[in-house]
């Protein structure tokens, strides 16, 4: 048994001298840990492409101690938000609401009491404004809370309507407002309390749907929109928006384009996103609206291209083809698109759960998504690698992790009916912030990239063929005559890739993400990039 141990304990030791032998070559190939050379002038663009940060507020930053995240919060945290590279927050529902993610409206022209008052949302939208940062905020119109005034003073009207009356618009305008039916037309309609009469209400019977075909509700919601614009408002981002007629796609289309344009006359640069969850082909046909972005759940979602390439089950090859494919199919209906592309939201389970906490897959993930067209959306948390868990909703808008020690100020409590037993596989935000090779300052440096980079998220790409081979791929991006090479190893192997003879072979290194911060060097034509990096060239 001695002899084992002593025989074992020299394996051992053995082993640990190659490690430690191949850290070091490794070290002196990539440079790791040595200083970044590439760090360039930024060169932002002021206009509706943009970086944007999604906010619960409810979950993100609490400013006043009762445990709810609010507007002040926000503000408070606006120099975290810039630092990291984002130039545009998208809150989720600020307005009054009887739940805790605030998707039943009870008030168009109001916020809610638990997120402060309106003149600290203008002191939000104010800060924002003068560090850059546009703020949308979620508009929902497919329903409203069934304890809005609407809804409310239509329902009594029915109550009392004699049995053998139709509804009379005159005596109260808002029984056009909802979608009223004598009798149940399906298992989304519920009753009117002890009438004939029924209402539908899709996702849930507390929340009814709205007759977008009514011109005076129309009217309402123009005035509402108006409401939010007066305070500084850059944009919205449409709930439903397939949903506001179910399997009528062109409604739908004039509906976002009618209050997009009403928008424009008040601000030339509003912005609009939409939520469009469907196929690939679905959210294409959906800019037949010409309104500027739909969000792309072919690129995000779990199992979404941007994941898949991450976790390596799509290779860089297909990645880059979808890329392409987007750009194509999507100017092709609206030459104007902005492209919108994210991981995941708030109706999903995490990135950090959908790539089992593999650090090295997040980092991938993000650095995928930092390199797409258009506008991307990162959600909270997504830059620390925060978790979810299971399928219900409220474990998937937990708190902001700003530190470990749950004590310190600022941090909220999240959902009441969240899971209190979820902890993240990664550090909190202060840790991360002083950790050079964390998920949060990878995430900052790639949206440094971007903010280096103009033609990332506005130039027209073009597929390096002789490149694109399984998990190596090279695009161009051309913006205002200036091109740039993006080139990717997203595989576990160093990689080296000959660019002579290419398109990019007259370019240099401009910038690059890598996992460690490991070296990408450039010798005789040759990029010698370590497992899962990119590289930008120009």
């Amino acid at each position: 048994m001695k002899n084992k141990r002593i025989s074992g304990g020299r394996c051992g030791l053995r082993l640990l001298s190659l490690l430690m032998i191949f850290v070091l070559c490794a070290a002196a190939l990539f440079g790791c840990g040595s200083s970044y050379k590439y760090k360039q002038e930024l060169n932002i663009v002021d206009d509706n492409y943009r970086n944007y940060y999604e906010i619960f507020v409810y979950s993100f930053y609490d400013s006043d101690g009762d445990g709810i995240g609010d507007l002040n919060g926000v503000t408070q945290k606006l120099d975290y938000i810039q630092d990291m590279g984002f130039n545009g927050i998208w809150l989720m529902p600020i307005m009054p609401s009887d739940t805790y993610h605030k998707y039943d409206v009870k008030n168009y022209c109001e916020v809610d009491p638990k997120y402060g008052t309106v003149d600290d949302f203008k002191k939000l939208v104010d800060e924002a404004h003068n560090r850059g940062i546009n703020v949308i905020i979620d508009m929902v119109i497919n329903h409203t809370s069934s304890n809005h005034k609407w809804f409310l003073d239509a329902c009594s009207y029915l109550r009392k309507l004699d049995k053998d009356k139709e509804p009379d618009a005159s005596e109260c305008p808002y029984v056009e407002y909802y979608h009223f039916s004598k009798g149940k037309l399906s298992d989304t309609y519920y009753r009117v309390g002890n009438t004939d009469w029924f209402y539908e209400g899709s996702f849930w019977s507390e929340m009814p749907d709205l007759n977008l075909s009514c011109e005076a509700l129309v009217q309402e919601l123009y005035e509402a929109a108006d409401f939010w614009l007066d305070m500084g408002v850059d944009g919205f981002r449409m709930d439903a928006a397939m949903h506001f007629e179910e399997n009528e796609p062109e409604f739908n289309e004039q509906v976002l384009n009618g209050l997009y344009e009403h928008c424009r006359e008040k601000n030339p640069d509003f912005y609009m996103v939409s939520e469009v969850w469907a196929g690939y082909s679905t959210i294409r046909d959906y800019y037949a609206s010409r309104t500027p972005s739909m969000f792309n759940f072919d690129a995000g979602n779990t199992e979404g291209k941007i994941i898949k390439t991450a976790r390596g089950t799509l290779r860089a090859a297909g990645f880059v083809d979808a890329m392409i494919r987007y750009q194509d199919d999507f100017s092709a209906v609206y030459a104007d698109y902005i492209d919108a592309p994210f991981i995941t939201n708030h109706d999903m389970g995490r990135v950090s759960n959908a790539l089992m906490n593999n650090e090295n897959d997040i980092k991938m993930a993000g650095g995928l998504l930092m390199t797409m067209s258009g506008s991307p959306f990162v959600y909270y948390g997504e830059e620390i690698g925060m978790a979810s868990s299971g399928s219900k909703d409220e474990n998937k808008r937990l708190p902001m992790i700003w530190s470990s020690d749950l004590s310190t100020k600022g941090m909220t409590k999240g959902p009441a009916d969240a899971d209190r037993n979820i902890t993240s596989a990664f550090e909190a935000v202060d840790k991360q912030q002083k950790d050079k090779t964390s998920i949060l300052n990878y995430y900052k440096r790639a949206l440094r990239l971007r903010n280096e980079n103009p033609e990332i998220a506005r130039g027209t790409i073009v597929k390096v063929e002789s490149l694109c081979d399984g998990n190596q791929a090279a695009i161009t991006k051309t913006y205002n005559e200036s091109t740039i090479g993006i080139v990717y190893n997203t595989s576990d192997e160093v990689m080296s890739i000959n660019i002579s003879g290419t398109e990019l072979s007259d370019m240099a290194i401009r910038g690059y993400l890598t996992l460690n911060n490991e070296e990408i060097t450039l010798k005789d034509g040759v990029l010698t990039m370590p497992a899962q990096s990119i590289c930008i060239l120009r």
